[in-house]
C-alpha cells in the first residue's frame, strides 16, 4: 500500500487524531522536535471548515497572544491550532475558559515538544477537556517498503527523506542543537554539555540495564543528577525507560529499567555510525535493531498496555511482553536473519505462559520456530499486534 499522498505520508495516527478531536474540546499532539507534528496538523486542519494555526516560536505569532483571551474570543467557533505550546504555559488557565463557554468539541488542536508529564503540569486545568496523543517519527507502518532506510537513518522526517551522508549530517545538528537550545528551555539549570555527554554514553550502553552508580561514576556527577538527566530526556523525547513486565511468577525478577535512545538515527550518528556496512560491524548491532523494534511495537499500540521486559536472576529472559486485550505476547528481536535462541528464551516462554511469541528479525517472510513460536519481519509483528487489540 502507498502511504504518500502528494508528497504527504500519511501517518498512522491521522485517523485517532481525527477521532479525538471530534470527541474532546482539546487534543494535544506530543512527540519531539522535528518529527512531524506541524506537518500532520496543517494536514488536519484541511479537514475543517475555518481554522487558525500559530507557532509561538515565531514572535510575530506569539504577538498576538498578548492578550490571549481578546484573541482566542475572534477566533471562537474555529479550530486553533497552537504549535510549541509548552512555550506559554499561562495560555492554558485561558482555554479552560473559553472551553467552557462553548462546551463544544474540536475547538483546540495543541502542539508540544515537551512530554506528557510535562505538558500535564501546565495543563491540570483543561482536566477532562483534553485528550492526548504521542506523534513519534516515522516508523515502518507508514513507510513500509523501507525497512533497512528506517534503520539505518532513523525517521526523523528530514533525515529520513534525505540521501545517506545529507542524514547524517542533519542528525549531528540536530542533536547539538538540541542540546544548545532545547534543554535550557526544558530546564535552565542543568548544563548542556554534561546531558550531551550522558546521551553518548547511554548510546553505548543501548537496551542495557540501567545502572545510575555506574554512570555517575563514569562521569563524576551524583547518582541523583544522573536521574535528573535521564528524566529530561525521556521527558524531551530522546530516550525510553523500559520497565520490567511485572508478574506473579515465583522467580527473582530483575527490576532495574532498560534504556534506549528512541531513534535509531540518532543512535546511529552518536556512535559515528554511517552506514549498514559500519553498524553490522558494530557491537551495537543487535541492540539497535532492538530499539526499533520496541519503538515501532509502542507506537503501532498507542493505548496503554501493560509492557516491559521479562529477566529472572536466574537468566529466563524475553525482550518484551505485551499484554494485549486478552492476549499474552513476547517479542524477542535478533538482528540476524537465521535467527537462535537461548535456553533463557523458552523458560521465559513457560514462565509467563505466553499465548504466542514473534521472534523479530529481518527476515522476507515468517515460518513457525516451535508451538506457538513465529518468526517473522518487522512489519509482519506489526501487523499481527495489530490485528489483536
Amino acid at each position: 500500500m502507498n502511504h504518500v499522498l502528494h508528497g504527504y505520508i500519511r501517518r498512522a495516527i491521522e485517523p485517532i487524531a481525527e477521532e479525538r478531536l471530534a470527541n474532546n474540546p482539546a487534543l494535544a499532539l506530543l512527540g519531539p522536535r522535528q518529527c512531524g507534528k506541524s506537518t500532520l496538523a496543517r494536514h488536519l486542519l484541511k479537514k475543517f471548515p475555518d481554522t487558525v494555526y500559530l507557532d509561538v516560536e515565531l514572535p510575530s505569532d506569539r504577538n498576538k497572544l498578548r492578550d490571549p483571551e481578546a484573541f482566542l474570543k475572534s477566533h471562537q467557533g474555529k479550530l486553533v491550532c497552537i504549535d510549541e505550546v509548552q512555550r506559554v504555559p499561562e495560555l492554558f488557565s485561558v482555554l479552560r475558559g473559553l472551553i467552557d463557554q462553548t462546551g463544544t468539541n474540536g475547538q483546540y488542536l495543541l502542539l508540544g515538544s515537551a512530554s506528557r508529564d510535562l505538558i500535564r503540569q501546565s495543563s491540570e486545568t483543561l482536566a477532562g477537556r483534553i485528550a492526548y496523543l504521542e506523534l513519534a517519527p516515522f516508523t515502518l507502518q507508514e513507510i513500509p517498503e523501507n525497512h533497512q532506510k528506517l534503520w539505518i537513518q532513523g525517521g526523523f522526517p528530514r533525515s529520513f527523506l534525505a540521501k545517506e551522508s545529507a542524514a547524517f549530517t542533519w542528525r549531528r545538528d540536530f542533536i547539538r542543537l538540541f542540546l544548545e537550545r532545547d534543554i535550557p528551555m526544558l530546564k535552565s539549570s542543568i548544563p548542556p554539555e554534561a546531558v550531551g555527554r550522558l546521551l553518548t554514553m547511554c548510546a553505548h550502553y543501548q537496551g542495557q540495564f540501567l545502572n545510575l552508580e555506574k554512570l555517575a561514576g563514569s562521569m563524576g556527577l551524583h547518582a541523583g543528577t544522573i536521574r535528573n538527566y535521564l528524566d529530561l530526556l525521556c521527558g524531551a523525547f530522546m530516550m525510553r525507560r523500559l520497565p520490567p513486565f511485572l508478574t506473579n511468577v515465583k522467580k527473582r525478577l530483575i527490576k532495574s529499567p532498560k534504556i534506549y535512545i528512541r531513534d535509531t538515527g540518532i543512535l546511529h550518528a552518536l556512535l559515528n555510525i554511517k552506514t549498514m556496512d559500519d553498524l553490522f560491524a558494530h557491537p551495537v548491532l543487535g541492540d539497535s535493531w532492538e530499539g526499533l523494534v520496541i519503538e515501532n511495537i509502542l507506537s503501532a499500540i498507542p493505548e496503554p498496555v501493560h509492557h516491559g521486559f521479562y529477566r529472572t536472576s536466574n537468566g529466563a529472559e524475553m525482550d518484551m511482553v505485551l499484554e494485549t486485550g486478552r492476549s499474552r505476547i513476547g517479542i524477542e528481536c535478533k538482528a540476524s536473519s537465521s535467527p537462535k535462541v537461548t535456553k533463557g528464551f523458552w523458560t521465559a516462554k513457560e514462565d509467563l505462559k505466553l499465548d504466542e511469541v514473534l521472534i523479530v528479525s529481518p527476515v522476507d517472510s515468517s515460518y513457525p520456530f516451535g508451538e506457538k513460536v513465529t518468526v517473522c519481519s518487522l512489519q509482519d509483528c506489526l501487523a499481527t499486534l495489530i490485528r489483536m487489540q
